[in-house]
């Protein structure tokens, strides 16, 4: 009977074993999780090279990351960077986007409608704008501020001084529609330099080591016209994280005929990036120059694809990276047979900003429009009237106070009425040292609008001797402001045959915008040297007077011992003694007085006291004059 239940067990026990053994048919990543249902990460690089009117070139380096949703969404993550998905998952962004950029497009020679410069010509400085996916106005502002700090620590820059409620604004359809959960910072003076993009290549599987991105020489960067490289991610729950790292480069070859990619960057691209699904480089030739004109461009370096747009507007040459090695490097080189001659496409309106007045109380703020004359596009109205809307969105800080009643517009040199020419507008007043003022107007002008202008008054606030920066006397910045044009959409279609992030994005509809200048208003600045003049001059008085009167009655122990010393050492003997009694008995002076003669001096002369006295009346008077400012 025993037997038969051991038996019995080790039977079960065999059958379980085997249960637990048996193969398991799934894909199993390196986390342990099974990869077969769950979508895997991409990651994309490409480089567009785009001959620019002034013989010079722009490079736009753009690298796509995606991450699927999963439910080891920050977790784990092979290709997509973590620290971006924890900031997403942390402080739950919908959309983000940040750009540093050093110098400024120019929007008349390099184009203002297209695609790259609509979504990639940003202002100078830094800029950052969030949109949360949290309910109350009081959670985003703390995670705002938790974001400025983490995202300072992560590129290495002064992003956190936009935590203060005076350095970021709450646009409500200005800048972009929303329900109030964006915020919107930037900081004009905010230097640009390798210590921001390192950090900015280490988000990218390959970093700067291989692929495209091995490209970015830093002399070669920052001695260009214009430097912007620029992160901006979305999230939500069907499509993951995606991520698009731009980099935008106007460079000056020096030869002004003839350039290569080799010239440009002085290093050779080799390969691909091992991680990267596709890596390919563009060369965009505005017009249809590339195929109508031969006798104006040639190019060395033979192309997999030449295409142009659904109307017209450039040729695509395309190269695929993948095809190149060590022995074989991809170098495309152009040269101009004849001077180009092609006028890039502008905005309706070119817009500028200046600064009217003088002196250090009050001044003028003027956006000046001006046609760009060619076009007449624009949207009618019921009585068949042609007319093109223009959106401002500007953010001033509050030392400059604003007076929004003060509203002047010209249209051709003639004023006109605000109700005539303003379609809608929102006013945020500034608030002494908590926030700043914000302006969204939305204007309407006529189709055949030469010039417009508008002009807004302001009053220089005073600061604390603690709210100025160590370079007051320079000026304060005003940061650009956005002009948009949303009827005037600008996209550009391409075949489906070229499966490419950076032209599938333009095929979006992106609104035709541009940023103005960056203002610099000169305030009243106190003598700073004064508070250092008054310190040392107080410092030396006191330091003479203790130090007198401290040496005074130090000394006059000291003193007193060595007289008496002195007085022993100089005690004659007795033959000498015997002389001078004798000489003074001839002399008829007295013992006493002789004595008298011979002792110490006082040791508090006149001298002595005048000087105390008087620096004690000059450290008197100066604490007075002191305490009465």
């Amino acid at each position: 009977m025993m037997a038969s239940h051991t038996f019995l067990s080790l039977l079960l026990f065999y059958l379980y074993t085997l249960h637990l053994v048996r193969p398991i048919h799934c894909s199993v990543g390196s986390n342990g999780f099974d990869t077969t249902s769950i979508p895997k990460e991409e990651f994309s690089e490409e480089l567009l090279l785009k001959p620019l009117p002034d013989h010079k070139v722009l490079a736009h380096f753009h690298f796509t990351s995606t991450s699927p949703p999963s439910s080891s969404n920050g977790k784990h993550h092979h290709l997509f960077p973590k620290s971006i998905a924890q900031l997403v998952k942390k402080y739950k962004i919908r959309e983000l986007e940040l750009s540093f950029t050093q110098g400024r497009w120019n929007y008349d020679r390099w184009g203002a409608s297209d695609p790259l410069s609509t979504a990639n010509a940003k202002p100078p400085g830094v800029e950052l704008w969030a949109l949360f996916d949290i309910p109350t106005k009081e959670e985003i502002d703390a995670t705002w501020r938790n974001l400025t700090h983490s995202l300072s620590g992560l590129f290495c820059a002064s992003i956190n001084f936009l935590e203060s409620s005076t350095s970021h604004s709450t646009p409500l359809w200005g800048f972009l529609p929303n329900d109030g959960d964006l915020r919107y910072g930037a900081l004009p003076r905010e230097a640009v330099c390798t210590e921001n993009l390192t950090p900015w290549l280490k988000l990218l599987p390959c970093r700067d080591k291989a692929g495209i991105a091995s490209l970015l020489d830093r002399p070669s960067i920052y001695r260009g016209h214009y430097h912007s490289q620029r992160l901006k991610l979305r999230s939500d729950r069907l499509n993951g994280i995606v991520i698009e790292q731009t980099l935008s480069v106007v460079l000056q070859p020096s030869d002004r005929t003839s350039w290569s990619l080799h010239q440009l960057f002085k290093k050779s691209l080799t390969g691909k990036c091992a991680l990267a699904k596709s890596s390919k480089v563009f060369l965009e030739i505005e017009g249809n120059l590339g195929s109508q004109n031969e006798n104006i461009l040639e190019l060395v370096g033979d192309a997999d694809m030449v295409t142009n747009d659904q109307h017209d507007h450039s040729t695509i040459y395309q190269y695929n990276v993948e095809r190149y090695s060590e022995h074989e490097a991809l170098d495309i080189r152009v040269n101009w047979k004849n001077p180009l001659q092609v006028s890039f496409p502008q905005a309706p309106l070119h817009a500028s900003r200046f600064l009217m007045g003088s002196g250090n109380e009050r001044g003028s703020i003027a956006i000046s429009l001006q046609s760009a004359r060619n076009t007449t596009k624009g949207l009618y109205d019921g009585s068949n009237n042609c007319f093109t809307r223009v959106v401002i969105f500007q953010v001033v800080p509050w030392y400059v106070k604003v007076y929004y009643h003060t509203l002047r517009i010209y249209v051709d040199g003639e004023i006109r009425d605000t109700k005539d020419v303003v379609e809608k507008i929102n006013v945020t007043p500034s608030e002494d040292k908590v926030s700043p003022g914000t302006l969204e107007m939305m204007l309407r002008f006529p189709c055949r609008t030469i010039s417009a202008a508008l002009t807004l008054d302001f009053d220089k606030g005073f600061l604390h001797i603690d709210e100025y920066p160590p370079d007051a006397n320079q000026g304060f910045d005003i940061p650009s402001a956005l002009v948009s044009f949303p009827d005037f959409i600008s996209r550009r279609i391409y075949p489906d045959s070229i499966r490419s992030p950076l032209l599938q994005s333009y095929k979006g509809r992106n609104v035709v915008k541009s940023y103005t200048e960056v203002l610099l208003v000169p305030l009243t600045t106190p003598d700073f040297s004064m508070p250092y003049n008054v310190i040392t001059f107080t410092c030396t008085v006191l330091a003479l007077y203790f130090g007198s009167m401290v040496n005074v009655l130090r000394r006059r122990v000291g003193e007193e011992e060595r007289l008496a010393k002195s007085k022993d050492k100089r005690r004659p003997g007795l033959i000498p003694l015997l002389i001078s009694k004798i000489s003074n008995k001839v002399r008829g002076i007295k013992e006493d007085s002789a004595n008298q003669s011979q002792s110490s001096q006082p040791i508090l002369g006149p001298k002595v006291v005048f000087k105390v006295v008087l620096i004690a009346l000059i450290a008197v008077l100066g604490h007075y004059f002191l305490n009465a400012n």
